[in-house]
């Protein structure tokens, strides 16, 4: 019999059809466990969902984590409203899909002030609580978010799964983005698939650093994280989907010249994150976005940087990734 992949996969790229699958799917999902309801209500033509019916607070059975995974094969991003979580809850809830990931806090070696290691701070505020100085490293990593990129593409294993939590916000602003990077690569002409065939980008952590003029690091720190290539084009490891990994972390394409390998990631980018390919999450308090680095690119947009803006991040890695080669 064949799986659902498979027959998204298999079906026409017109939205009318793929809708058809999508509600299929959805109820196929919700009847894998009777005594439990995930509705699914998807975002957009190709990807990403709400759920409903489901506290992230509690434990999890393993039926419902196998939903929540086959959900999030299907979808990309999957969006979770209303939580009310603690450090505690989201680190339980994250450690459900794998090992969990510093990224690049191995590198900035920041403090932490959650009391969990690998609770991420997402926001403009410093170690004593207060709103950070424009000046501060923490206003650096604000807008350093606002690059496409896929967390922690610079290190192997990278990424899997990134859960965002949304504690406080401000009134306008800050919204984040997400790339459909499978879709984006269905719809390249088929000379640009041939020629992205064989074709290697370096990733380095410090490279969107680099990029906006932060480059204050110690050699330690420049070494903590050593780059790492990654082929153009890889395959999802559960769809089996093509897609493009790209984003800011990589810094050229080993087979081609600095020049033409870099014009050729920024023109891939662009074909990436065109509207027809991005999802759009506006925030409200208690929000949950769980994303798949490996099927999507994402952004954060700005806010004023003066209001308090808080969200958490967990991180979990890829089980294995057999396609990194270490560069030298």
């Amino acid at each position: 019999m064949k799986s659902w992949f498979n027959i998204f996969n298999e079906v026409s790229v017109n939205p009318i059809v793929r809708s058809r699958v999508v509600n299929i799917m959805k109820c196929h999902l919700i009847k894998k466990e009777t005594d439990m309801t995930l509705a699914l209500t998807p975002l957009s033509a190709s990807f990403g969902a709400e759920v409903d019916s489901i506290d992230l607070s509690r434990p999890l059975s393993s039926a419902e984590v196998g939903i929540v995974d086959e959900a999030m094969a299907r979808y990309g991003v999957l969006v979770f409203r209303s939580q009310r979580l603690t450090p505690h809850d989201q680190l339980r809830f994250a450690q459900y899909f794998g090992n969990l990931d510093l990224g690049f806090k191995k590198a900035s070696r920041s403090p932490n002030r959650l009391g969990q290691e690998h609770v991420l701070d997402i926001s403009n505020v410093d170690e004593s609580g207060n709103v950070a100085a424009r000046s501060h490293r923490k206003i650096i990593g604000n807008l350093a978010n606002q690059l496409w990129h896929s967390d922690s593409s610079f290190q192997n294993p990278p990424a899997r799964y990134s859960m965002l939590h949304a504690v406080e916000l401000p009134p306008s602003g800050g919204e984040t983005e997400f790339a459909d990077v499978c879709e984006a690569y269905d719809c390249l002409s088929e000379t640009m698939k041939q020629q992205l065939q064989g074709l290697h980008a370096e990733h380095w952590a410090l490279h969107s650093r680099f990029l906006l003029g932060d480059t204050d690091y110690t050699e330690e720190q420049r070494l903590a994280i050593p780059p790492v290539s990654w082929p153009v084009v890889r395959e999802h490891p559960i769809s089996r989907r093509k897609l493009l990994f790209i984003g800011a972390h990589a810094s050229h394409i080993e087979e081609l010249s600095i020049a033409e390998g870099r014009l050729m990631l920024m023109d891939l980018l662009e074909h990436a994150t065109q509207p027809r390919f991005v999802y759009r999450h506006s925030w409200k308090p208690g929000d949950v976005v769980m994303w798949d680095n490996r099927s999507t690119l994402h952004r954060g947009r700005p806010f004023n940087l003066s209001v308090r803006r808080e969200l958490r991040r967990t991180t979990t890695l890829e089980e294995s990734a057999p396609y990194a080669r270490q560069s030298t």
